[in-house]
């Protein structure tokens, strides 16, 4: 369950701010930056700025790199979103992920083989 919009600070995500909460990216993950097109503007000071990046953290467990970072306005500091970006190799395939309220949530899938299998044509 997502916090009321406008609840403020440290930790809570903030869906006034946003035109569309989690909106589907289909395959196209961030690893860093903002879906600004879905910034409406800040609930806290009502300014509709630029938005900074803060606590940006990387981490590697089980071979899979965790990249996530705060959203927050460039004028009060009010956190907008926490940002998620997921990387690993499964099989033969780069998997990637992206949850965040504000850039939303959007997964892909990318062969390491020079021709990815699944594009192959029917050989009948």
């Amino acid at each position: 369950m997502l916090p009321e919009a406008g609840s403020g600070g440290g930790g809570v995500m903030c869906g006034g701010c946003v035109e569309t909460e989690y909106p589907s990216r289909g395959n196209t993950c961030l690893e860093n930056g903002s879906f600004l097109l879905n910034y409406v503007g800040c609930v806290e000071c009502n300014k509709r700025d630029f938005v900074l990046i803060a606590n940006r953290a990387t981490e590697e467990e089980d071979g899979e790199e965790i990249i996530t970072y705060d959203h927050v306005c460039k004028n009060c500091h009010h956190m907008i979103a926490r940002h998620e970006y997921t990387f690993s190799v499964v099989d033969d395939y780069q998997e990637y992920t992206m949850l965040c309220l504000l850039c939303g949530r959007a997964e892909d899938s990318i062969s390491i083989l020079p021709d990815d299998p699944r594009q192959a044509a029917p050989l009948f």
